[in-house]
């Protein structure tokens, strides 16, 4: 089976771009095939001071329709993770790989679908002229797709859950669960385990941030 060959999305990032600016040209991305589904391009939300830059995978449903990251349930949960761990909420930005929601149709319902490396390489631009205006102390991925992009293939999330590397766009790099690994937990003490652990990580995230 072939493989899909994108064009990418540097053509259509614009140079010297504001934010703002950058939210508006996404919505015009043709870099991957993901645009023609769907409903629009969402690209990370908070302040241009954030000293942490939270990256996920890509929009979900709700994220896709409302056109803001992480306002889903497992925005709900990095919410209430956050909150417990200490670390302003005001104090963090949060985007995502990949700017487009993918999924399946199954009925009426949009499932899912994990992007590919090619697609989640295609988007990088995107994420990388965020963390270029940003300037971060720290770069907390969220899931594997997220520290393939951010932190690249060697990277072990298992292995190397909670531990802290240099990058260039960050003080220094880390990697953790996503949210939503803890909604897919098969019952609730083992939700609660996933969850408790998930805190604990941003735990390490707020007392990293003092020392740096």
């Amino acid at each position: 089976m072939a493989r899909t060959v994108h064009p990418g999305a540097e053509a259509f990032v614009p140079l010297h771009a504001s934010l703002r600016q950058l939210a508006a040209a996404v919505q015009h991305c043709e870099g991957c095939e993901l645009y023609k589904y769907a409903t629009q391009a969402v690209l990370g939300e908070g302040p241009k001071t954030a000293r942490v830059v939270m990256v996920g995978e890509q929009p979900g449903d709700k994220e896709d329709l409302a056109g803001k990251p992480f306002v889903g349930p497992a925005g709900a949960i990095l919410d209430r993770a956050l909150e417990e761990a200490e670390i302003s909420r005001p104090d963090v930005y949060v985007t995502n790989a990949v700017k487009h929601f993918k999924f399946e149709e199954r009925g009426k319902r949009r499932i899912h679908q994990k992007p590919t490396a090619g697609e989640v390489h295609a988007c990088f631009p995107w994420l990388e002229a965020e963390l270029s205006l940003l300037h971060p102390t720290l770069i907390v991925c969220l899931g594997a797709t997220a520290a393939l992009a951010v932190i690249g293939r060697g990277h072990k999330l298992l292995e190397n859950r909670g531990q802290f590397f240099d990058h260039p766009r960050a003080k220094a790099v880390t990697a953790t669960v996503h949210p939503s690994s803890i909604l897919r937990a098969p019952d609730p003490a083992s939700r609660e385990e996933s969850y408790r652990a998930f805190v604990q990580d941003l735990r390490s995230v707020q007392q990293k941030l003092k020392s740096l």
